[in-house]
């Protein structure tokens, strides 16, 4: 694996530079509610020196009924500048989740125009294995001053969609699991329709991983995407429950250099629940 401090950096790659005095770290974990899991707990108990805590869920519209919907960008700042980040430190994020929720913080940071942020490979699961240190010390933060630059090109709602699915000229990457694509499995989430979105296909985010949480390499990743039905010279929207794990193939967009990807937001709790909502189900 090649380390990209803009999308991808190893194990290694963050403990030889765990000193630099602009690198931030965040553990950016969030686990689906049935999971029973408290992620701040887990993080307060062990995590990588120096890291603060991303709360997916905090940083996000309060406003919308949607779940953890991106902030606007004068709610984003307010929150990095309480974790004592500015727009031109390098930021490095991790999780301990099955979500691999680094990657919407990674979406959420480049989003704001922030492109110095990647995620650490194999989380922190890799990084324990391999003996490295971790504590249960509070980070001390000093305030910044964050000024982001939104790129709403990165982010689509349900009627850009909607057009993308009539017409066919953006591709649409759905990274839910197989079974609930094809709407043979209920949702997790209560009241939604099962299916798909119209002309979209189907990459479920855990097959872009390796065993041990490493994502696999840009050739592997290109022949997933291809053998999916993707067309990698097109524009891809990815999609997924509620667009945290649709992060992970934007995440892999960009290592393979694919520039014009866009992410739903509200993904399948929006559109499962729009009245008259066009669903399909089976394969794509």
């Amino acid at each position: 694996m090649t380390d990209d401090p803009k999308t991808l950096v190893s194990t290694a790659w963050l403990a030889a530079h765990l000193d630099d005095p602009d690198l931030r770290i965040l553990d950016a974990s969030w686990h689906m509610p049935a999971a029973g899991r408290d992620a701040k707990a887990e993080f307060e108990a062990w995590h990588i020196p120096g890291a603060r805590f991303f709360d997916i869920d905090a940083v996000s519209d309060q406003a919308s009924d949607l779940p953890h919907m991106a902030p606007s960008a004068q709610e984003f700042a307010r929150h990095m500048a309480a974790l004592g980040i500015s727009a031109d430190q390098q930021v490095v994020i991790y999780d301990q989740s099955a979500t691999r929720s680094a990657a919407r913080a990674w979406w959420t940071f480049r989003l704001m125009g922030h492109d110095k942020v990647a995620v650490l490979d194999g989380g922190l699961a890799k990084w324990l294995e391999e003996a490295r240190d971790v504590s249960t010390d509070p980070t001390e933060v000093e305030a910044a001053d964050y000024r982001p630059s939104r790129r709403a090109e990165l982010v689509r709602d349900a009627a850009q969609v909607a057009a993308a699915s009539a017409t066919g000229d953006e591709h649409i990457v759905d990274a839910r699991a197989a079974d609930r694509f094809r709407g043979d499995a209920p949702e997790p989430r209560a009241g939604l329709a099962s299916g798909h979105i119209p002309g979209s296909r189907n990459l479920p985010f855990g097959q872009i991983y390796n065993s041990d949480g490493t994502m696999k390499d840009t050739k592997t990743l290109r022949a997933l995407f291809e053998g999916a039905g993707i067309d990698l010279s097109r524009p891809v929207i990815t999609s997924c429950g509620s667009g945290v794990t649709a992060a992970s193939l934007s995440l892999a967009l960009e290592r393979l250099g694919h520039k014009t990807h866009s992410l739903y937001d509200g993904s399948w709790t929006e559109w499962g629940a729009l009245p008259n909502a066009n669903i399909a189900t089976g394969d794509a």
